[in-house]
């Protein structure tokens, strides 16, 4: 069967592909069945059936006679296309009024309005991506740092299933032997040592067992570092978020108890993202609103990533060790910076703090940064050029596949016969196949793909 053949063609789809809104140009997908053939019923130029794959041509949308705009149509035949399907991109004058009458013009002409992510659904379904490259195409549309963006390409190049497609070939390999001798049990014939099976085993659990220790650094690249603000009234919170930010963020007053909720504000540095939060200050308080804006902060505290602790180094009660040593036990379970604020009005060393700053001279401030990247990765440098996993979901079956292999592991060391291996060898090859759509359940694509927008 040729390439041709191979592709599964349906009805035809469009959608607007790029942002709503005014600009210069628009762009509207099509795919599917005959999609060149119903693009040009409403196409008034070149015979658009007639022409090559990869060409660009200029004519006009029209509707019942009607002039709809000027455009250019780029042509792309099965399977050389994104979803491997008949693809036509209609790139015509931008803003919103435009862009949807050419829309409507093609829905006019048979197409279905296109699902969110049916494109790459349907470049999935043809065989044109993994499932793992499909989620990182919407990775790489949601990043919002360099080194997210960096990682979701990584992904998108098929590094993952690269991985995961050896690691089942390996399990594959395991599985047939123990299921070959399960054949020839009664000729009382090994076609495999248990020895070599258990170094197999052993080798991909510890290949799994590195790749699952990347998910935390993965996760903070993809998500970002949810990082708090925490600490007395006037420690020097808002003043500190507007800092890092360079804008006026939160609203900064000599009067106490002032920020009342928490206030997010995304900052990047050295391509990795913080989401940084300022909160009300920690203090008991009868107001009860102020009092509700503390349940917060200590709320977002517990979510957090990465906590500072700022301390006004001009307050006694607040620069006390046993406040700052009962702050680091309530989050030992976090990762802490002590920071104390107002150096430029007192700089005495005091037990407990890493690190001090003035948000006045921004004295310390440079420091702060590197020491928030360092805590939160705990010394680790990002390499994006190395494979990250960034999924909880590819995550959660990469361990689930671990503990299958240690099952057959413990089978193979307690003399358990081989049909009761060839279940754990089985269970983990399952496993490994929901990461790339080996395995795949209606309920799985549609949570999948439901998080990518219309067009994609």
């Amino acid at each position: 069967m040729n390439d041709q053949q191979s592709i599964s063609q349906k009805e035809p789809i469009a959608a607007i592909a790029t942002p709503s809104g005014e600009g210069g140009i628009a762009v509207i997908r099509i795919s599917g069945r005959e999609a060149i053939k119903l693009t040009n019923t409403i196409f008034s130029g070149a015979n658009l059936t007639e022409k090559p794959s990869h060409t660009l041509h200029y004519g006009i949308i029209q509707r019942n006679g009607n002039r709809i705009d000027d455009v250019l149509v780029s042509l792309f035949k099965a399977p050389k296309s994104y979803t491997g399907e008949e693809i036509v991109e209609i790139s015509c004058h931008g803003g919103v009024l435009n862009t949807q009458l050419v829309l409507e013009t093609v829905l006019s002409a048979g197409a279905r309005a296109a699902e969110p992510g049916e494109f790459t659904q349907r470049a999935f379904l043809n065989g044109k991506l993994d499932l793992s490259q499909a989620e990182a195409v919407a990775d790489l549309i949601h990043a919002r740092s360099k080194k997210a963006a960096e990682a979701s390409r990584q992904q998108l190049d098929g590094k993952l299933g690269s991985h995961i497609k050896t690691f089942r070939q390996q399990i594959i390999y395991a599985t047939a032997l123990v299921e070959l001798e399960l054949d020839f049990i009664e000729e009382d014939v090994e076609f495999a040592s248990r020895d070599q099976l258990r170094k197999l085993l052993t080798d991909l659990d510890s290949e799994i067992n590195m790749l699952l220790a990347t998910y935390e650094t993965g996760r903070l690249v993809k998500n970002g570092v949810r990082t708090v603000f925490a600490g007395a009234p006037n420690a020097g919170k808002s003043t500190l978020l507007n800092t890092l930010m360079g804008k006026e963020r939160a609203i900064v007053s000599d009067i106490a108890g002032t920020t009342r909720d928490v206030i997010d504000a995304d900052w990047s540095f050295d391509g990795l993202l913080f989401t940084l939060t300022d909160t009300a200050g920690l203090r008991v308080t009868e107001d009860l609103i102020e009092a509700e804006g503390v349940r917060r902060s200590h709320k977002a505290a517990e979510e957090a990533d990465l906590i500072l602790l700022l301390i006004d180094l001009t307050d006694e009660v607040q620069r006390d060790e046993t406040y700052i040593s009962s702050f680091r036990k309530k989050y030992a379970h976090k990762s802490v910076l002590v920071v104390g604020t107002k150096s430029d009005l007192n700089n005495t060393p005091s037990t407990g703090i890493d690190h001090i700053i003035s948000n006045k001279t921004e004295s310390g401030i440079e420091d702060l940064k590197r020491l928030m990247k360092e805590a939160v990765l705990r010394n680790q440098e990002i390499d994006t050029s190395s494979l990250l996993v960034t999924s909880s979901r590819h995550r959660d079956a990469l361990e689930k596949t671990r503990e299958h292999i240690h099952q057959a592991l413990h089978a193979l060391d307690t003399g358990i016969t081989g049909d009761f291996i060839s279940i754990d060898l089985r269970a983990a090859l399952h496993q490994l196949g929901l990461i790339t759509g080996e395995i795949t359940t209606e309920d799985l694509l549609d949570s999948i793909f439901s998080r990518f927008c219309i067009g994609k």
